[in-house]
This record gives structure tokens, sequence and C-alpha cells, in this order.
């Protein structure tokens, strides 16, 4: 699979609705998982939040989502990412090491709880990023 770049949104709870709506304007493949269903979830009140959701339809429209968790930042203007995403390790553990040179580390470059290697940083022109490597099937 090659690498691929699209925007990350982050929303305060209403992700859900959102992404549904988005859905209907775009048409495609709408995928969601819960804070729950990933054991993620440190507030009882985060559990139904949507830790990520995903819409790719057939013309290569692609984006990505999440609801932020109780006492999170959470600024409307800011609440976005850029992602990059695949199963070429090498060429994304490069742009994650590149890319955030000189900036903030939000999560290293590690095994995430739903099997991927997954990191997070600003950059250093204040860029938020989000890298995900898909784990090899074995």
């Amino acid at each position: 699979m090659k690498s691929i770049l699209n925007p990350y949104l982050n929303f305060n709870g209403n992700a859900r609705e959102a992404m549904e709506f988005y859905n209907s304007v775009f048409g495609g493949k709408l995928t969601m998982s819960t804070f729950k269903e990933y054991g993620a979830a440190q507030d009882p009140a985060d559990e139904n939040r949507i830790m990520h959701a995903q819409l790719e339809t057939d013309d290569g429209i692609a984006f990505m989502a999440a609801d932020t968790m109780q006492g999170m930042d959470y600024r409307t203007g800011t609440n976005y990412s850029v992602s990059l995403s695949g199963d070429n390790e090498e060429e994304l553990t490069k742009f994650y090491q590149g890319l955030s040179a000189g900036g903030a580390v939000i999560e290293p470059l590690r095994k995430a709880p739903w099997g991927d290697t997954f990191g997070m940083f600003n950059d250093k022109y204040g860029v938020n990023w989000m890298v995900n490597i898909t784990a090899k099937k074995a």
C-alpha cells in the first residue's frame, strides 16, 4: 500500500454526527470506533466518543476524525492534523523523524493499542501531524 496524506479532524463530542454528515454529502465507506472499543477511555464520559473515524470514497476523497477526550484542549479553527499513513515502515518512519525535527513530540512513534505503529507531533511551524504505520499481516 502506498503512503497517503489526508486531513484528520478533531471534534468535541460530535465526531459521529459530523462524520455521518460528511458521509451523506460525499458518499463512500465510513468506519468508526469508540474509545471504549479500544479500552482507551480514561474517563467513563469518553467511552462512547469516537477514537477514530475514516471516510473514503471511490474517487479518492479520504479524511479521518476523532473526538477529543475530557480535559483535552479543543479550539475551533485549530482542530485538525495532517495524517500520513500506509504500510511502508521505512518511508513513514523517515517522514516522522524528518518532520518532527525541531518540533514538539506529542506521542513517540510506537506500537498503538490497535496494533499499528503510531506517533503525533507538532512540527517547527506549528502544524499538527499524525503518522500511522499499518501493522504487517501475519
